[in-house]
């Protein structure tokens, strides 16, 4: 079926990319396989995630679709573009559908994008990881995709202000081997092992990063372990709590 709406869109963020300067660094997208379906499993530290975990399966011709709460679907201008470019609603109260519309892409040949973390880290690093994209690569008989972007809440993530300038800003993503999903693995053992590659990952796209914050003010989007001021997990935690 031809993709419509997809790809005028990826040829719009595309241009946009052009306009901000960002100074994109992706490495590994030959990870991603050419045909087939695969969960591809990225960190999530910002609103525009998806859109570069997107960017890194290009090269390989292939075109993600992502698992995203259901209220983007509802909106009225991102909700036709989703549904036009196939992602997958996920209403938290009835995720079975959700599971199994994904199920079904994955079956039919689609690469599906899961963000096993949920919801973003405010603390920039990896939160724990939900069972859910195993249990699917397990019950489609395909790989998982580990995948870090570092970079991306430089540009907008929660509780700081969008930054859609012309920033310069470098973006840094790395895609890893396949993990395989074997039936006779429990779930929750692939997933530590998902998440220790992400986290492999992650911190391959810090290390290649190459800026630092440029005066104090500007050390917010770095995590506290690296000396950033950016809440730690157990600061984010007490905050959600109250």
């Amino acid at each position: 079926m031809a993709e419509l709406v997809y790809r005028p869109v990826v040829g719009f963020a595309r241009t946009l990319f052009k306009v901000w300067d960002l100074k994109i660094d992706c490495q590994g997208s030959e990870n991603i396989p050419r045909s087939g379906g695969a969960v591809l499993v990225s960190n999530h530290i910002s609103y525009l995630d998806f859109v570069f975990n997107g960017l890194a399966a290009l090269p390989q011709k292939r075109l993600v679709r992502f698992m995203a709460k259901e209220s983007v679907f509802r909106h009225r201008i991102s909700g036709p573009l989703m549904r036009g470019m196939k992602h997958i609603p996920v209403d938290r109260e009835q995720g079975e559908a959700a599971y199994e519309h994904a199920l079904r892409s994955l079956r039919s040949g689609e690469i599906v994008g899961v963000f096993p973390e949920a919801t973003i880290s405010q603390s920039f690093t990896l939160k724990s990881f939900k069972s859910g994209a195993a249990r699917l690569a397990q019950e489609a008989g395909v790989p998982l995709i580990p995948m870090a972007v570092w970079g991306t809440q430089r540009l907008w993530t929660k509780g700081h202000p969008r930054n859609f300038g012309r920033s310069h800003i470098p973006i840094t993503l790395r895609v890893g081997e396949a993990v395989e999903a074997s039936r006779d693995k429990y779930a929750g053992a692939i997933t530590r092992q998902l998440r220790e590659r992400v986290q492999e990952l992650l911190e391959a796209a810090q290390r290649a990063y190459p800026v630092r914050p440029k005066d104090p003010d500007d050390t917010w989007w770095m995590p506290a372990h690296l000396g950033g001021t950016a809440p730690t997990p157990e600061q984010v935690r007490e905050a959600e709590a109250h």
